[in-house]
C-alpha cells in the first residue's frame, strides 16, 4: 500500500492505494532539490551576481521613482523573503529613491489588505507605498502602441512613469506562456483588461506552441517580451521554489536573459516523462493556487498530457473562493456541452475575445478528450453545470472514475503538484 499526502487548501489530503494500482508518480525535481544556503542568502547571491546587468544598487543611483512589480495573491511568490532585500538593495544605491511596490493583478480581482499583510509581513506593508493594479480602470493606464499581435498595449500609468521599473516573481511552467515570470509581470500582470484580451486570443491559446515549457514560437510569449521591453523593465528577480514554497534559487539581472536562464534551471527540474494511464489523480500545489476552479485547470492541463484518450481526470483543488471568474462560469455553464463552448471560441477573432475565454478555451478542450471529477469545496452545482463532476473525496472519486471507464483495474497516474510539471511525451 502506498501512502500519499496531497496538497489541499493550507493542509493535505492522505490517499491511500494499492501498489499494483499505481502506473506512476510524476514529481518535479525540484521538490527535491539541494539549496546551497537559506532564502535569503540564495536571493542576495543573485542580486549581486546578475546575468546581463549591473547590480540593482548601481541602477538606482540617481533615480528618483522606482517602481517594484509584484506578484499578486494568486501566486506563491514568497514576497516575505524577495522584497526585504530587493528592498534594501535599491536604498543601498539610492537612500532617498521614492519607491513604489505595483501588484500585478492582471485580470484577476483585486488584492486584499489582509493579503497584502500577509504577503509583505506587517512592516513592509504598514511602511512602503503598495498600489495594486487594476486592469479594469481604464484611467489607470496609457495605451503605448500596438503589441506584435495587433492588439493595443495599454499598461500601468505608474510603471511608465517611473525612473526604473522592476519585478519581482516566480518561475514555473505555465499552461499556455510556457513560463511564468520575466515578462509576465507586465503582460499580463500590469497590463489593461483589453490588451489581455487581444494578448490570450483563441488563435494564441490554440498555437502547438502555446503549452508548457514552450517559449519559442509561442506566439503569446512574443507579445509579452515585446510588452516588457516597450515599457522598459530594467531588471527582474525571479525565484524557483520548492513544494514548501521554499525558495531554492534565484535569478536576477535583464529581464529576458535573467528568464531564460531560469527557465532553464526549472525545463530541467520540471521535465517528467508522460506515463499513460485511464486515470490521472492531480492537485493544484494547494494554496494558493487552489482557491478556485480558473486555476486548477493548470493542474488539469498537465494531467491531460498523460491521461489515454477517453480516461478520467480527479481534480484534487480545495476551489474555496469558487468558479475564480464570472465570464469562465457563465461561459461554460451557458454550454450544453464543452463542443459547444469550443465551437463558439475558435472562430472568435482577435479583437471579439470575451473576458476569461482563454480558460474557457483550455477547459474545454480537456473536457472534450476527457472526463474531469473535482474533489473540491467548491459547490456541487458549480462543479456539475461547468460540465464535470463532483465528488466528496478522492475513494468515492476513483470509485467514480472506475465506473465511468467501466472496468476496477484501471492504473492509475499522479501528480502531485500539476503545477510544477511539464509532461514530456
Amino acid at each position: 500500500m502506498v501512502n500519499l499526502e496531497l496538497p489541499y487548501g493550507r493542509e493535505n489530503l492522505v490517499l491511500e492505494l494499492p501498489n499494483e494500482k499505481i502506473a506512476g508518480i510524476l514529481v518535479s525535481k525540484a521538490h527535491h532539490y539541494k539549496k546551497t544556503g537559506t532564502e535569503t542568502e540564495i536571493v542576495k547571491k543573485a542580486l549581486t551576481n546578475p546575468i546581463n546587468s549591473p547590480t540593482l544598487r548601481e541602477l538606482a543611483k540617481g533615480k528618483k521613482n522606482i517602481v517594484i512589480i509584484s506578484s499578486d495573491h494568486t501566486r506563491p511568490v514568497p514576497s516575505h523573503v524577495t522584497m526585504p532585500v530587493l528592498l534594501d538593495e535599491i536604498r543601498a544605491g539610492n537612500p532617498h529613491a521614492e519607491i513604489t511596490i505595483l501588484v500585478a493583478t492582471g485580470y484577476h480581482r483585486p488584492t486584499t489588505a489582509d493579503e497584502l499583510r500577509s504577503k509583505y509581513g506587517q512592516e513592509i506593508f504598514e511602511r512602503e507605498n503598495i498600489i495594486v493594479h487594476n486592469g479594469f480602470c481604464a484611467e489607470d493606464t496609457v495605451n503605448i502602441g500596438k503589441l506584435p499581435s495587433g492588439g493595443e498595449l495599454k499598461i500601468n500609468k505608474l510603471a511608465l512613469q517611473a525612473d526604473l521599473l522592476l519585478a519581482e516573481g516566480f518561475i514555473e511552467p505555465h499552461m499556455f506562456a510556457g513560463f511564468s515570470g520575466g515578462r509576465k509581470s507586465v503582460l499580463p500582470g500590469i497590463a489593461s483588461k483589453d490588451t489581455v484580451m487581444a494578448n490570450h486570443c483563441a488563435e494564441f491559446i490554440a498555437s502547438e506552441y502555446a503549452r508548457a515549457g514552450i517559449i519559442d514560437g509561442n506566439p503569446i510569449h512574443k507579445d509579452m517580451i515585446y510588452a516588457a521591453k516597450e515599457a522598459k523593465l530594467a531588471f527582474i528577480l525571479n525565484v524557483v521554489i520548492d513544494a514548501e514554497k521554499k525558495v531554492i534559487e534565484a535569478f536576477a539581472g535583464h529581464y529576458n536573459d535573467a528568464h531564460r536562464k531560469g527557465c532553464e534551471f526549472v525545463r530541467e527540474l520540471a521535465g517528467v516523462k508522460a506515463i499513460p494511464a485511464d486515470i490521472v489523480i492531480i492537485t493544484n500545489g494547494g494554496y494558493p493556487l487552489d482557491q478556485n476552479i480558473y486555476q486548477t485547470v493548470k493542474g488539469m492541463a498537465s494531467a491531460e498530457g498523460t491521461c489515454k484518450p477517453g480516461g478520467v481526470i480527479i481534480a484534487v483543488s480545495s476551489c474555496n473562493q469558487g468558479h475564480g471568474g464570472e465570464a469562465f462560469y457563465e461561459t461554460m455553464a451557458k454550454a450544453k456541452d464543452p463542443q459547444e463552448v469550443m465551437d463558439e471560441i475558435i472562430c472568435r477573432p482577435a479583437d471579439q475575445t470575451v473576458p476569461d475565454q482563454w480558460e474557457s478555451q483550455i477547459l474545454s478542450r480537456i473536457l472534450i478528450k476527457h472526463k474531469v471529477i473535482m474533489v473540491t469545496d467548491a459547490p456541487r452545482e458549480m462543479v456539475e453545470k461547468m460540465h464535470m463532476i463532483w465528488s466528496p473525496d478522492i475513494t468515492s472519486a476513483i470509485k467514480l472514475a472506475e465506473d465511468i471507464l467501466k472496468k476496477d483495474s484501471s492504473k492509475i497516474t499522479i501528480i502531485p503538484d500539476g503545477v510544477s510539471v511539464i509532461v514530456l511525451n
